[in-house]
């Protein structure tokens, strides 16, 4: 046996060696707690929604998911946090719709790559938007809504949560299929849109369930369509816009779990499997309800190809409507 066979002999049972401890190392996964990044503030809806879920998927890992906030910037500190740490599967985290698929393309310096630096695992909670419309306003419908704003050209308006929310870029594909000229209105929040809503400076606009669903059945706005492809079971009378003529406006605002790029798949697909299996639970499905969510179903990989397909869907309002933020 020639030297250079003996080193190639010695080089392959070493990398076998490796390639062994590896997997038994993945097996293994998790040997200590998990830690759970959720890029907002606590005690809000991200907040509710992931104490839900880990402390169920806690149990079925047999290790405890701590939950670290790291909010600011829309989202952006908080993902970026989890794209730098390392691939070990001991740190993971919240994934929503802006953050990943929206803000990418509005602004220029983002501290992440969604692409590259991030590994998508599930969604495992989702909100539907509702438009409403200031209870006064002459529309009972979208079709009423359209027709009462090219009408008045100028002179209704839509409140928004921000420049570049999906809130906001729902209306621009309104205006680019219908002509529609409707003043944009955005604010920091809904705290400040409902109230000028109800006092009637605010004509529509799109908002998340769990902050609609009261003030609908208070009777102080009007729903007129909900973005999710069926109706939704809290309002089932309620149509949604693929009824009504915008099959191509299927929107939620999702809550997902998200990993550094580089986590080992092994470790991915458990992630998968004990979220969804969350999901599934009692408990779990009551949360949803409760908080005005749904759930809905993704495949192994079918939450990546969202991601895309939303993202190059933003991505071609944003550059169309020339969409810009400071």
């Amino acid at each position: 046996m020639t030297e250079l066979t003996r080193r190639g002999l010695a080089a392959g049972v070493a990398a076998g060696l490796m390639a062994a401890g590896g997997a038994r190392a993945q097996a293994a996964w998790p040997t200590r707690p998990v830690r759970f990044v959720i890029p907002w503030p606590p005690g809000g809806l991200n907040d509710v929604i992931a104490r839900g879920f880990n402390d169920q998927v806690g149990q079925a890992l047999g290790q405890v998911i701590v939950n670290d906030f790291k909010a600011g910037a829309g989202g952006r500190i908080g993902v970026a946090e989890i794209a730098r740490s390392a691939p070990d599967g001991y740190t993971i985290g919240m994934g929503n719709l802006g953050p990943l698929t929206i803000f990418p393309h509005l602004y220029k310096n983002m501290p992440y790559d969604a692409a590259r630096d991030l590994v998508p695992v599930t969604m495992f909670a989702a909100s539907p938007l509702v438009l409403v419309a200031n209870k006064d306003l002459p529309a009972s419908n979208v079709a009423e809504l359209i027709a009462l704003a090219r009408a008045r050209p100028g002179k209704l308006n839509f409140a928004s949560v921000g420049v570049g929310t999906a809130q906001h870029l729902i209306f621009e594909m309104f205006r680019a299929r219908d002509g529609i000229a409707m003043e944009h209105v955005p604010y920091k929040g809904t705290n400040e849109s409902l109230p000028a809503m109800l006092s009637g400076d605010v004509h529509a606009m799109f908002d998340t369930l769990p902050l609609m669903l009261g003030p609908i059945r208070n009777g102080m706005v009007k729903p007129l369509a909900v973005t999710t492809p069926t109706r939704i079971p809290q309002l089932p009378d309620v149509p949604t816009l693929a009824e009504v003529g915008y099959p191509e406006i299927d929107v939620v605002t999702w809550y997902a779990v998200i990993a550094p790029a580089g986590t080992p798949q092994p470790i991915v697909d458990r992630l998968y499997r004990a979220y969804t299996e969350a999901a599934a639970l009692p408990a779990v499905r009551k949360l949803l309800e409760d908080q005005g969510l749904i759930y809905l179903p993704n495949a192994p990989g079918e939450f990546a190809t969202r991601i895309k397909a939303e993202s190059a869907r933003w991505a071609g309002i944003i550059e169309r409507q020339g969409i810009r933020v400071e």
